[in-house]
């Protein structure tokens, strides 16, 4: 949120990218609004920031055919995402799903992104798209801009609640291993008095911690102290009273997120959707006539 005050950001809903893996058309157009919905809830300013519905600017897919002619085999199959989602939908490998790192790039590059704003485990995939870049400017002259990934040094990865070795996401097998901002209060705070600890009982972090270390984290980045500050406030004091600590903050932060998430209306969301969607398809046009003279290709 605070790179809105000096940068002009795009917010995209990738419900393309989302379809990779099967959806009920119902439950998806409600989780695009979800997400629309959750971006306005946590901050995002539509008259400071374009925030849109990838599919609502289909100049995403036409760019991302183009790079997929220029994508080699080999680099799309050494993509750590790929490898874990196939593992997870062994019944679904399709070539959406493959691709899906070339559509990220389309999405990044359409807009002449300078940074990026991603998790760790997200860095491949810009990288893919610096690498996409390069290889089309090389091709056909200096045409995308190439960007670099901007990756918080505190929160760069949140972990798991039920296993501090794999990353906290909402597709785990375990609803106990993610916090939803949608989750009500006091199921929030089951998740959190049950979270995974490290053996001992201070409340201290560090790399041989990895589960409190990761607790700690969360704790500072909704109450805006140190974890080192955090660390002092629990001195003497056991996991019990610091879990019960960080799910009062929790629940503190819900409180409010879902507070302004449910005042916004559906109707409200697609109004702002829909102006995020002229104003992203107005510069996606422009880029993409750039892109089909340098391919030669018949405007």
């Amino acid at each position: 949120m605070e790179l809105q005050k000096n940068n002009r950001c795009i917010f995209c809903v990738v419900d393309l990218h989302a379809i990779t893996v099967y959806q009920k058309p119902e439950i998806l157009q409600q989780n695009i609004l979800n997400v629309a919905k959750t971006y306005l809830a946590l901050g995002v300013d539509p008259k400071k920031s374009i925030i849109f519905v990838q599919s609502s600017v289909r100049e995403h897919v036409e760019l991302a055919w183009i790079l997929n002619t220029i994508a080699k085999m080999g680099e799309m199959e050494r993509m750590t995402q790929f490898k874990d989602k196939a593992k997870q939908h062994a019944e679904n490998i399709n070539l959406g799903l493959f691709a899906y790192p070339v559509l990220m790039a389309a999405d990044i590059l359409l807009y002449d992104t300078n940074e990026v704003p991603v998790g760790e485990d997200q860095k491949q995939h810009v990288e893919l798209t610096r690498d996409l870049a390069v290889r089309f400017n090389s091709l056909y002259g200096e045409t995308f801009v190439i960007p670099k990934p901007l990756i918080k040094k505190d929160g760069a990865r949140i972990m798991g609640l039920d296993d501090p070795s794999k990353k906290m996401s909402k597709s785990a097998a375990s609803s106990a291993n993610f916090i939803s901002l949608l989750d009500e209060f006091k199921v929030a705070e089951k998740k959190i008095m049950r979270a995974v600890t490290d053996s001992g009982s201070e409340v201290k972090g560090g790399a041989d911690k990895p589960a409190l270390e990761n607790l700690l984290n969360i704790y500072s980045l909704l109450s805006g102290k140190s974890a080192k500050e955090i660390e002092h406030e629990y001195v003497g004091c056991g996991y019990g009273d610091f879990k019960k600590g960080l799910a009062e903050t929790v629940t503190e932060f819900l409180i409010g997120f879902q507070k302004k998430f449910n005042k916004i209306s559906d109707a409200e969301a697609i109004e702002i959707l829909q102006l995020g969607a002229k104003r992203a398809k107005k510069i996606a046009e422009g880029k993409m006539a750039v892109v089909r003279k340098k391919i030669g290709l018949l405007s």
